[in-house]
């Protein structure tokens, strides 16, 4: 059973979403614009909030930005909105998942069990270990990351991402594995990971172009290893 913020303005949808999710034993709460949404969130606490995108106050993308301002709730998008760009844009902004409208009820609960098994189970390294990979540190309990002794701000899925490299330093993980462990899903493009991972290189101050720590195999999978010392005078990626 989960606490759900189903956020629809469209209330045919919204009736159908929340008679299922309630058939489901899930407790939910509902409202049909933006700035509801944010007083919800506010107030009670969540286990996973579904977004439209079309609401009648604030476009769902701004909403999206605006409540990864005051948590880290999970959400999942609904948008009839299915081009590659919008995607990457919501993946960028803080969407833990995604779903294209017209979408069926089943589908719907099987991205809320990976939602929600991820963020309950957290990653697969144990609490208690410290994991250090060249200048990086990276502590599963505290859920912090370091770089050169300076903490980075990294989104939930992208600490979980690199505490799962973290933990098997110079081990190429296959793609899937990364699915199936970081987002806990048995299928899926290799579009939600790049995003990630380009995010996070960004934050560790590398490029795709001039990787340091993470390295793309491509066909193959992700690895993460210390950099390589560069040569005396050489200077360092831009």
């Amino acid at each position: 059973m989960a606490s759900v913020l189903v956020v629809e303005d469209d209330q045919f949808v919204r009736s159908a979403l929340i008679r299922h999710l309630t058939d489901a034993s899930h407790l939910v709460r509902s409202v049909g614009t933006a700035l509801e949404a944010l007083r919800e969130v506010a107030h009670f606490r969540f286990d996973v909030v579904i977004l439209d995108l079309g609401l009648p106050d604030l476009d769902g993308s701004e909403a999206l930005k605006m409540l990864r301002g005051i948590t880290d709730v999970p959400v999942i998008v609904a948008t009839a909105r299915d081009d590659e760009a919008e995607i990457v844009r919501l993946l960028n902004a803080g969407a833990d998942d995604y779903l294209t409208k017209p979408f069926s009820v089943e589908h719907l609960s099987a991205r809320m069990a990976a939602v929600l098994r991820r963020a309950r189970t957290g990653g697969e390294v144990p609490p208690s270990t410290v994991l250090r990979v060249g200048g990086l540190t990276v502590d599963p309990l505290r859920r912090q990351a370091e770089l050169d002794g300076v903490r980075l701000d990294l989104t939930r899925r992208e600490f979980d991402l690199l505490a799962f490299l973290a933990g098997r330093p110079g081990v190429v993980v296959p793609r899937k594995e990364l699915l199936a462990e970081v987002w806990q899903q048995s299928y899926g493009d290799d579009q939600t990971i790049d995003v990630h991972l380009s995010w996070l290189r960004r934050k560790l101050g590398e490029t795709a172009a001039r990787p340091r720590y993470l390295h793309t195999l491509r066909g193959v999978g992700v690895k993460l290893e210390p950099p390589v010392a560069e040569p005396s005078g050489a200077e360092p990626p831009r």
